[in-house]
């Protein structure tokens, strides 16, 4: 376990080294701050918009924003933040291949599963680290401004969301694994998470799609019970699950030049 330890170590010390690490977690910092910022300051725009728009003869209303506009702000962005994760690691292992870094490395001894282990568990750590950051600095200044009494099933809307992460994860690595080409795992990804918002469309189905977690929104008001996501987490739990196993399994039998 030796070898998977120390690859491991690389990848995280590469990260760091590349400045990629310090770039996530910004990205992440930056939404979990935004999420609060943006409902805070709603009413001062609404209030400016207001002053502006009455020598056209439109009227703005005020508006009141509370605890749940700041969680329905964390919910706006998280596919964002997403996107920007994916765009960031979506070539932790094509850009191996590039390098020729990878068949030095096997042709060694270094298994061809502990590779894709280390690779796993740094995209985990990176998403998992990023994500619970976000979640904690909106979570605690959302505590700060408003009474947050009336909000409900806010980890559990927020945990169906990191399992998406992780299911987004596992697209890319099945990317990387059966494609060589460096657009391969953000189209893999991209293909799976449109596939699954379409999909979402159908009334028969709609509860089973992983995309469907990013309406744990309606948890918060009691507008949706925990358990209508439970088919969903459970699917996308068993998705990620099974694209882990068949990007291993092509990894094995992957030409590396």
């Amino acid at each position: 376990m030796r070898s998977l330890a120390a690859f491991t170590r690389k990848e995280f010390l590469e990260s760091v080294r590349t400045g990629k690490l310090m770039v996530l977690l910004l990205v992440f910092v930056l939404f979990g701050i935004m999420n609060p910022a943006i409902a805070k300051l709603t009413p001062w725009l609404m209030e400016t918009m207001a002053e502006n728009m009455e020598e056209t003869g439109l009227i703005v209303s005020a508006t009141e924003v509370n605890a749940m506009s700041s969680w329905m702000q964390f919910y706006k962005n998280v596919p964002m933040a997403l996107l920007v994760f994916a765009v960031l690691t979506g070539g932790i292992l094509t850009g191996e291949y590039e390098r020729g870094t990878l068949i030095h490395m096997v042709t060694k001894g270094l298994e061809r599963w502990k590779v894709l282990t280390a690779k796993t568990a740094a995209l985990l750590v990176f998403w998992s680290g990023g994500y619970w950051g976000m979640y904690g600095i909106t979570w605690g200044y959302t505590a700060y401004f408003w009474d947050s009494s009336e909000v409900i099933h806010e980890f559990f809307g927020a945990f169906g969301v990191y399992l998406l992460g992780i299911w987004m994860i596992s697209l890319i690595l099945l990317g990387s694994c059966a494609f060589r080409s460096g657009a391969a795992p953000l189209g893999t990804a991209g293909g799976g998470f449109v596939l699954s918002y379409l999909l979402g469309m159908v009334p028969a189905v709609r509860e089973y799609v992983p995309t469907q977690l990013l309406s744990g929104s309606s948890l918060l008001s009691g507008a949706a019970a925990p358990e209508e996501f439970a088919a969903a987490m459970l699917v996308t739990s068993l998705l990620a699950l099974f694209n882990f196993g068949v990007a291993l399994l092509c990894f094995n039998r992957k030409a590396l030049v």
